[in-house]
């Protein structure tokens, strides 16, 4: 059964009571268990690998989406241009690439040879002219097309195709973060045949080149996938098929694991989930857990009224306490550490004492919402009532906006939780039809090209992204400077700079505490290596089942 909004806001303020009072609470540990193909054993074939997904796709394109509810399911059929490395996922390697780049000295040019042997799943070979329309809808889409990352990709100046085996990009400057950007799990290889019919085509189709094709998919309920006997890397997959498990309700998704229904879910659960799995499972279960390049942003719409006060959006998030509500629902959900920008403790993350002084982050939580009723009462709008969008997926975003919103109530904000589920919120938030809503932001690398590309001016790069539908080009041109910036000291300078002015100075869109990862499953379940995020390492390909 689906937890109660009541019972989690009692959750929360419990949490919150015991973290002000440095109260510990109790919960029991965890049994230690190998990772995933310990111990160099030799992958096995056959089997059908069943994971639980909490939400469904909005639409089957990746090009276009943001949500991990498309790639879990759905990657499996697809390939890259590059990837991460399964058995490291700091490294980046080939997919359908046949090597590394060709950089030119003046680091401008970029040429990559392509595997003559990569076919998409009709049987068509797949040639430069696939990866070139890709990239050209990915980076440079057509009128009413959406593009979530175009905006990552602004240092890209013209792309060719000069043989069927060679894709060339023209860069318009020196960039340390193109690499990673074609690593990106979201570039999925489309056919070129089926974008000049059709530019949407793969929103509501799947055709591609990956390690399994598709069977079939039960809204509500199922997506199933079987190995492609002609995928290029021979020998793999090993798994027979796969199936994704549809369940939205936590409760459900859990007890999926511990009855054996499912063997994995690769998002996370909470600790409370953890540690409940661990003493039903104990010899039966297999814990990874990692810090998590995820956040949720507060949002307010920029295009409404009163939110396009910057003092009535500074209002908001001086309001929240973010230390102890970070401290509380670290106890019951996958929310832990307190950062800007950038993820806590990562490499481009600001010191806890420069973080402190920006709005909404210092420690003392009384002192900022008196700051906060100042400013409402400066505004005009001492009587603060609006809706407050969120999605309706219960971990982390139910127990998140229950407690921002505990919080803005102690200030004396009035917000109304509006829940509704994927698809429709998404639509909400592209639309700009909300007061406020609770957007994600959740990464394939710590790269501030990916991270900032959300804060962009709206009808600019950060289109498909900014849904707070600002514009600021004096923001534009500060992400552009880092972008450039090949010195690591002076870029997290630059960067710091635009955390204190997108934050603090103009309150644009501001983070809750960071997510972190767990992920607790049957350990039959090998060659899966959990990472800092729940985007890579999706595709399946190394994953075999234990007999």
């Amino acid at each position: 059964m689906k937890r109660s909004a009541p019972f989690v806001v009692a959750l929360v303020l419990v949490a919150l009571v015991a973290a002000a009072c440095g109260q510990q609470t109790a919960t029991a540990p965890a049994t230690p268990a190998p990772a995933a193909g310990a111990g160099g054993e030799k992958p096995t074939a056959g089997g059908t690998l069943t994971f639980v997904v909490t939400a469904e796709p909005p639409s089957f394109d990746a090009h276009k989406e943001t949500t991990f509810a498309l790639l879990h399911p759905t990657s499996p059929h697809y390939s890259t241009l590059y990837r991460f490395d399964p058995n490291d996922l700091t490294k980046i390697v080939p997919d359908v690439a046949a090597a590394m780049p060709e950089i030119s000295a003046d680091k401008l040019t970029w040429t990559i040879k392509l595997r003559s042997d990569v076919k998409f799943h009709d049987g068509t070979p797949m040639t430069a002219d696939d990866v070139l329309a890709t990239y050209n809808k990915i980076i440079f889409p057509p009128a009413g097309v959406a593009s979530a990352r175009k905006g990552a990709y602004a240092v890209v100046d013209r792309m060719e195709a000069p043989a069927k085996d060679s894709l060339v990009f023209k860069l318009k400057y020196p960039s340390a973060s193109f690499q990673a950007g074609l690593a990106s799990p979201w570039n999925w290889i489309y056919s070129a045949a089926k974008l000049k019919t059709d530019v949407k085509w793969y929103e509501k189709n799947v055709l591609g080149t990956g390690p399994f094709t598709y069977v079939n998919y039960v809204k509500g309920a199922s997506w199933e996938g079987k190995k492609n006997p002609d995928y290029f890397l021979k020998g793999q997959p090993y798994l027979d098929g796969y199936k994704a498990l549809f369940i939205s309700d936590a409760t459900a998704s859990v007890n999926a694991i511990r009855g054996k229904q499912a063997q994995i879910e690769f998002r996370g659960f909470t600790p409370q989930q953890r540690d409940d799995l661990s003493r039903a499972l104990p010899n039966d279960l297999a814990i990874q857990e990692a810090p998590w390049i995820c956040v949720n942003y507060i949002v307010p719409n920029a295009k409404k009224k009163p939110f396009d006060d910057e003092r009535v959006r500074r209002a908001l998030t001086l309001a929240i306490d973010r230390w102890t509500m970070g401290a509380a629902l670290s106890k019951i959900t996958i929310i832990k550490d307190v950062g800007g920008l950038m993820r806590p403790k990562g490499p481009f993350a600001m010191a806890d004492t420069d973080l402190e002084k920006i709005a909404g982050f210092s420690k003392d939580g009384k002192a900022s919402k008196d700051k906060a009723k100042a400013l409402l009462a400066e505004a005009g709008v001492t009587n603060l009532t609006f809706e407050f969008l969120n999605r309706s997926i219960n971990t982390p975003y139910e127990p998140l906006a229950v407690a921002i919103i505990d919080q803005w109530k102690q200030a004396g904000i009035t917000a109304t939780h509006k829940v509704k589920e994927t698809s429709a919120y998404l639509a909400d938030l592209r639309s700009g039809n909300f007061d406020v809503g609770l957007d994600f932001n959740c990464d394939f690398l710590d790269e501030p090209d990916l991270q900032l590309a959300k804060f962009q001016s709206a009808s600019k790069g950060g289109k498909g992204l900014n849904y707070a539908g600002y514009d600021d080009p004096k923001l534009d041109a500060l992400i552009d400077a880092q972008s450039r910036e090949t010195d690591p000291a002076k870029r997290k300078a630059l960067i710091g700079a635009i955390e204190r002015y997108a934050m603090d100075e103009m309150a644009w869109q501001t983070p809750a505490p960071w997510w972190f990862r767990i992920i607790p499953y049957n350990k039959k379940v090998r060659g899966w290596k959990i990472g800092s995020n729940h985007y890579i390492n999706q595709d399946l390909v190394s994953i075999w089942l234990a007999k």
